[in-house]
């Protein structure tokens, strides 16, 4: 079947990324992924997956490695076995529910996020199934790292691993993302409405589903009397969280925070605003980060756009690297990027004005200085009109098994139920 599909259609080859080896037609990539393995199928939690992708973490773990990418560090904490153990414990069934691999996944992760192809590649190998990542060939630095750590754990690997999972790099061909999709049980879209959409332009098979995620917007939050309770430790610590949270992947990824919210008395936040800003200031200076001219110019074109707009009554520039725009109204919240460090401001008197502002596409909320019993009944006040994340300051970019609402593992794998 996969052979007349590739003659009828005339796609063109493949670069293989993962293992590595000479490009492939498509055809011959889908009868390889879905042959039947001599060692029998993979199973959710399959011991041989597991022992790579742990392998892969240490590697990811490698001083080296990690001083280089930090956020490489990050991917490798969230592979190791122990968490592996807990993920997975997590799929454990009981009575007459028996819970077994989707089938074929077929991954179109972002390009502007070097490393979210691996997590969800990740988490869909250890739930049993054989895999296909398209990387961008726009994609470098740690994704590049990334492709030679797992190419180089391959060499311990279990021979199922080759076999069943795939990494690799084609141009704009229509006719290969359509054999890919035809042919996949689920089909994984990372990267915005515009890349859902275009994707979704192939379709997949009657039985299959698509799980994407597209646009989403985030935000952070400090507490008034949180703030004005912290000692100077935390609060640099705070402003190196949220510098981490937003410089990373130049504050383009989707959890990345793009407003800054102060919670509580307006005098004493505008106090506490004065001092984040210049502990913000300082971390930047300290981390060495250079906005490139582009990018300068960029922030600097809509940041006078929102003020045009009406949306804003001030802005304020420290150099490139830090932009503030104080909005005319916190309800009236750009959600677009405006430019990596770009962060407009406004002061609520409670949590529960943000609930009037939260919208379904608002992903992350990260915070300083509120306690846990406030921060559950924001979420139930909530109560799933928008925010799927609150997370502390630093912790944005964590990637965890639920993602965007959904139980990925759970997403992975399907269940059989047998009643007798």
């Amino acid at each position: 079947m996969f052979g007349h599909l590739q003659r009828r259609s005339g796609v063109s080859p493949i670069q293989q990324r993962f293992p590595a080896g000479p490009d492939v037609e498509v055809a011959d990539l889908l009868a390889a992924v879905t042959a039947e393995p001599e060692g029998g199928r993979l199973k959710v939690g399959d011991p041989r997956i597991v022992d790579f992708i742990v392998k892969f973490a240490r590697k990811l773990l490698a001083p080296a490695t990690a001083r280089r990418f930090p956020e490489l560090a990050s991917l490798g904490f969230f592979l190791r076995r122990g968490e592996i153990t807990k993920a997975l414990a997590g799929l454990e069934t009981t009575g007459d529910e028996l819970r077994f691999p989707r089938g074929l996944v077929f991954h179109v992760p972002p390009a502007n996020v070097d490393t979210i192809f691996v997590y969800s590649w990740a988490l869909s190998a250890l739930a049993g199934n054989p895999n296909v990542v398209r990387i961008s060939a726009r994609s470098a630095g740690a994704a590049e790292t990334v492709i030679a750590c797992l190419n180089e754990a391959l060499a311990e690997a279990d021979p199922i691993v080759a076999q069943t999972q795939r990494m690799v790099t084609y141009g704009r061909d229509e006719a290969v993302t359509s054999a890919l999709s035809a042919a996949c049980d689920l089909r994984v879209i990372w990267g915005g409405d515009r890349s859902v959409a275009e994707i979704r332009k192939s379709p997949i098979a009657p039985h299959a589903r698509d799980l994407t995620f597209p646009d989403r917007a985030s935000f952070a939050a400090i507490s008034v009397d949180g703030w004005a309770n912290a000692t100077p430790e935390q609060r640099r610590d705070a402003a190196t969280g949220f510098y981490n949270d937003s410089y990373w992947f130049d504050q383009a990824a989707c959890s990345s925070p793009r407003t800054l919210f102060w919670v509580g008395d307006e005098a004493a936040a505008q106090v506490g605003r004065t001092e984040f800003l210049a502990l913000l200031g300082e971390v930047v200076a300290a981390k060495h980060f250079v906005v490139e001219p582009a990018m300068a110019v960029q922030k600097r074109v809509s940041a006078y756009g929102v003020a045009a707009e009406g949306h804003a009554t001030a802005i304020h520039f420290n150099g490139n690297a830090v932009a503030t725009l104080e909005l005319s109204d916190p309800a009236d919240v750009p959600r677009e990027w405006l430019g990596v460090g770009t962060f407009p401001q406004a002061t609520l008197t409670g949590l529960d004005e943000f609930v009037r502002i939260a919208e379904r596409k608002d992903q992350t909320f990260s915070h300083f200085g509120f306690q846990r019993e406030e921060l559950v009944e924001f979420a139930h006040a909530l109560a799933g009109r928008g925010i799927d994340r609150i997370v502390p300051f630093g912790s944005a970019l964590s990637f965890a098994a639920v993602w965007d609402g959904y139980d990925l593992l759970s997403e992975f794998s399907r269940l059989t139920t047998v009643t007798g």
